[in-house]
């Protein structure tokens, strides 16, 4: 009888194992779709964090400088390859303390599935993490349960196939992991649709999150995912975006636009005024699906922005988010950070017939 205990405890724990196996096997996990551009695994993390430190010190102890009292409420981040943006990543995701993070996406594949005028959401409960799957909120389900059904759509199709949210998540995940997301691709839609959406997201959000207690910047935080300018007269499809001319005069014209257009509709007080004109700027009048000049985040990043503006104004907040520009950088602009022996790489070329622009913003 004295092994009787013994024995009926190893049975137990074999039944026990084999239920954490099978339900790890039904339990679904979005997975990666870039695994190139961006980081997949802890030990690339952690070698891309010591490169900055090391590599791009100086530039990323500017950018780190200008970062304005934290919590910051939301920001906006870029998603391009982790070799070409470098800097600007931990420069802007070291500020975000919250635990839970809403994304506004850009849904570049939108065209392709049919997709415009509504959000869109996803039903995965995890996606894939650096060093263990990263949960979404249950926030999601109570935001979508807030909706009225013809302003969203669940989609896992498009989330499945959409990069800018995932490009994120490593960075989320390295200097907080216990964070959790809840994931909104915005497809195609004109200005007056991103306010007919983004009024009732605002007042979901203020819902859900006073219900919970939760503090805006302390318990969650909103984020932008937005690659700027995609400059230059080859390897875009055929298309020509190169208004100024593709040398080096035009590339300075180009980087002075953007600053332009960042400093005049999206640095310091956080109006509608100013998240309209930064419509008129990135999208066609006369056809809302048309770039005008060629920010992937044109519809990302006015309606984050237009949802974040009336949830300050539901707060009573007496004066509007203040946006700070942490960084601007061109894919072109500074040594890129190598990353080749990490089983990394790059997407796309960076040359002056084919570049980015990068801006890091946040807002409190």
């Amino acid at each position: 009888m004295k092994h009787a205990f013994p024995l009926v405890f190893i049975i137990f724990f074999g039944f026990f194992i084999s239920c954490q196996k099978k339900e790890a096997k039904t339990v679904r996990v979005r997975g990666v779709v870039d695994r190139v551009g961006f980081a997949t695994r802890a030990g690339q993390m952690d070698s891309i964090l010591s490169r900055i430190r090391k590599d791009q010190r100086e530039l990323f102890q500017q950018a780190e400088q200008r970062q304005p009292a934290q919590p910051w409420k939301i920001a906006i981040s870029p998603h391009d390859d982790y070799t070409y943006v470098g800097y600007l990543y931990p420069a802007l995701f070291s500020g975000i303390k919250a635990e839970t993070v809403i994304i506004f996406g850009v849904a570049h594949k939108a065209k392709k599935l049919g997709l415009e005028n509504k959000i869109i959401f996803d039903t995965y409960p995890y996606w894939h993490g650096i060093d263990h799957p990263l949960k979404i909120s249950s926030l999601r389900e109570e935001l979508i349960a807030q909706l009225d059904t013809g302003l969203y759509e669940v989609n896992d199709s498009m989330q499945t196939i959409e990069h800018s949210v995932e490009a994120l998540v490593p960075f989320l995940q390295y200097f907080n992991p216990k964070v959790q997301i809840v994931s909104i691709l915005v497809p195609y839609m004109s200005y007056d649709r991103m306010q007919e959406i983004a009024k009732p997201l605002a007042r979901a959000i203020r819902a859900v999150t006073q219900k919970r207690g939760w503090q805006w910047g302390k318990d969650f935080s909103l984020l932008i995912s937005n690659d700027a300018v995609h400059y230059g007269d080859r390897d875009w499809g055929g298309k020509n975006f190169a208004r100024y001319g593709s040398d080096r005069k035009g590339y300075n014209q180009a980087v002075a636009f953007e600053h332009r257009l960042i400093d005049s509709c999206l640095n310091g007080p956080l109006t509608l005024t100013k998240i309209k004109a930064f419509t008129r700027h990135t999208v066609q009048a006369n056809d809302f699906r048309a770039y005008k000049w060629t920010w992937c985040g044109r519809y990302s990043v006015p309606l984050g922005l237009s949802v974040a503006f009336y949830l300050q104004k539901m707060q009573s907040a007496n004066r509007p988010l203040q946006g700070t520009l942490l960084g601007y950088a061109t894919s072109i602009d500074h040594p890129h950070l190598k990353v080749d022996d990490l089983g990394m790489g790059v997407t796309a070329p960076a040359n002056l017939h084919h570049w980015v622009g990068y801006a890091a913003l946040c807002y409190r």
